[in-house]
């Protein structure tokens, strides 16, 4: 039996990521086995301990490939409040509401972070100060601790705009954050 080489090891993996990264964020942790998330890769159960410890190895490094590619698109955005605010308002828009499995980890998973163990929260931990740091990059002068803030106003609109059952409802919610978070952040000289 040939042995694959390393980039093929590497490529499998990723494509592991890639749909844990989706089924996670749709069924959540408790809800997604290791046999489905492996069937959704296109491997057997057999194939998952070439590439991860146990569940809990593959959901540390699910949340953070995730949180690692949300950092990236910040890192790609030119620097200032315009950038700023088009982010948010594509974070707290109904197609983002609406379609967990293609967003945001955070706002899909955090109440089952906070329950997991010490390696996924810490690896939660590493990739969100990451995430608030290419923020504060993007609006120098926003330190760390306050793009946590912002993330934490975002997630938590997110999640709950996700639990209203009426639409008009939750698409207020989504634009009284976005309002008040653009005013929170316009620059000085923007205001009068």
């Amino acid at each position: 039996m040939a042995r694959y080489d390393g980039e093929h090891k590497e490529q499998t993996r990723r494509r592991i990521l890639e749909t844990a990264g989706r089924r996670l964020k749709s069924d959540g942790i408790d809800g997604s086995g290791v046999k489905t998330l492996m069937a959704d890769a296109g491997l057997t159960n057999g194939a998952f301990y070439a590439h991860f410890a146990s569940k809990d190895d593959l959901v540390a490094a699910t949340v953070a490939d995730q949180l690692r590619a949300q950092t990236e698109v910040l890192r790609s955005l030119p620097p200032g409040a315009d950038s700023v605010r088009t982010y948010l308002g594509s974070y707290l828009s109904a197609t983002h509401r609406d379609d967990p499995a293609s967003g945001c980890p955070s706002g899909a998973l955090l109440d089952e972070i906070a329950r997991s163990s010490p390696a996924v929260q810490a690896a939660y931990t590493a990739g969100l100060v990451q995430m608030a740091d290419a923020m504060g990059e993007l609006l120098p002068g926003l330190g760390r601790v306050a793009a946590l803030q912002v993330l934490a106003t975002l997630v938590g609109t997110l999640q709950l705009a996700r639990s209203l059952d009426d639409p008009a409802l939750s698409a207020a919610v989504l634009d009284g954050a976005l309002a008040t978070l653009t005013a929170q952040l316009a620059p000085a000289e923007d205001t009068p």
